[in-house]
């Protein structure tokens, strides 16, 4: 499939089951262990760099910012997303959740630093992502935790992903979303890039940090 006219593929193994595992097993390890501290106020669920359960569009369910993981993931798959996306790409930032039952994902486009995103599954149930691959504008207003769209929008196509899969899209151009989670839980990470040759340039680097691994 061919990105820059499609504007999304999918790369099959894209990490190894194994490596994908760790990583699954990591944060499920990494969740239990923040929640842990901050029941036991080792730290504060302000304290930055553990994850938190105050994700606007994902309420109560554990999420992270700049992971050291994740962000070292990120560069070890950008040759794979260059060689895909046929484009000069420059890494922004990371994401990870691990969602829980009855979690819905509102349609929605992404921010400049998400030119180039990519959902990758870590472990847990799988959990179809839809996306509209027309560009349509389908959202008829929205915040980050609802959204009402037209009534003739796009129904848009699911794409399925095995562990160590991962789905590439133009984040900015594509609507996305979820329907509501039914699984017990879905471990995944959201990679983001900017096309250097783009309309953003390196303005996005490291979604502006000094470097990667710092929160925003």
């Amino acid at each position: 499939m061919n990105f820059k006219e499609k504007k999304y593929t999918v790369i099959r193994n894209a990490i190894s089951y194994e490596l994908a595992n760790f990583a699954f097993n990591y944060l499920l390890l990494k969740r239990e262990a923040v929640k842990w501290m901050h029941d036991n106020n080792y730290i504060s669920k302000f304290t930055p760099g553990f994850g938190k359960w105050e994700d606007k569009q994902i309420p109560n369910t554990y999420s992270q910012y700049g992971d050291f993981f994740m962000e070292t993931l990120m560069m070890k798959v950008l040759p794979v997303m260059q060689r895909y996306t046929e484009m000069n790409l420059i890494p922004t930032y990371s994401y990870t959740r691990i969602y829980k039952k009855g979690d819905i994902l509102h349609r929605h486009r992404d921010r400049s630093s998400c030119e180039i995103s990519t959902t990758l599954h870590l472990g847990g149930n799988p959990w179809s992502i839809f996306l509209d691959p027309t560009g349509a504008d389908g959202i008829l207003s929205g915040t980050e935790t609802t959204t009402v769209v037209k009534p003739n929008a796009p129904k848009g196509i699911p794409v399925d992903l095995e562990v160590g899969d991962m789905l590439v899209y133009s984040g900015c151009e594509l609507e996305h979303w979820r329907e509501p989670f039914e699984g017990d839980h879905c471990a995944q990470v959201f990679l983001h890039y900017n096309n250097i040759d783009g309309p953003f340039g390196t303005q996005n680097k490291f979604d502006k940090r000094p470097l990667l691994g710092i929160p925003k």
